[in-house]
């Protein structure tokens, strides 16, 4: 797979190339296209969230570092923040649900055999249902990282498509007597 074209930018603070000022200047022009100009904003579900604001700012200043700070990624920025926050919610509560799964243990070994049979069986049953509510949290995590992963990726191939799609060559333009006399 060839290397992607460099940026603009890129091309200018290094004051060596061998492309054209005319190519310089179609591939400063392109870039621009893909742009709107407008910076990110957070939505208001991202900044009622502290998690989910929290990523959004981070995200929004290393985007701006590498000049991507775009509202063209507005919606897909917002999104992945509040997965991330849905993510460390569901995090958080697994982990009560594991301490209280603790604390049923303990006090199931505290008892000993001075529990009755449906005592135990209850207290097991207790402690089989409590990890049945970790696996299902434990399910809900992976498919939103999963979710969370496809988003960082298809971000970053839209960043480098959108570099791809600017020409590496100055398009050449005809002549038009040239033309006339090749048809003629």
């Amino acid at each position: 797979m060839p290397t992607p074209p460099k940026p603009f930018t890129v091309l200018k603070s290094e004051k060596k190339s061998h492309r054209t000022k005319a190519e310089l200047k179609q591939r400063k022009n392109g870039e621009e296209s893909l742009t709107t100009g407008v910076a990110l904003k957070a939505r208001l579900e991202v900044k009622r969230n502290r998690v989910a604001y929290k990523e959004f700012k981070r995200l929004n200043d290393l985007l701006g570092a590498i000049g991507k700070n775009d509202a063209i990624y507005e919606t897909i920025i917002n999104r992945y923040c509040l997965m991330i926050a849905e993510c460390s919610d569901l995090e958080t509560k697994r982990e009560k649900i594991f301490d209280s799964a603790t604390i049923l243990e303990a006090k199931l070994e505290e008892r000993g055999g001075d529990a009755s049979f449906d005592e135990l069986r209850q207290a097991i049953n207790d402690i089989s249902h409590i990890y049945g509510m970790m696996i299902a949290c434990d399910k809900q995590v992976q498919s939103k990282r999963k979710m969370l992963l496809d988003i960082e990726k298809e971000n970053i191939m839209t960043i480098a498509a959108a570099l791809r799609s600017i020409p590496k060559k100055e398009e050449k333009s005809s002549n038009p007597l040239l033309e006339a006399l090749r048809d003629g």
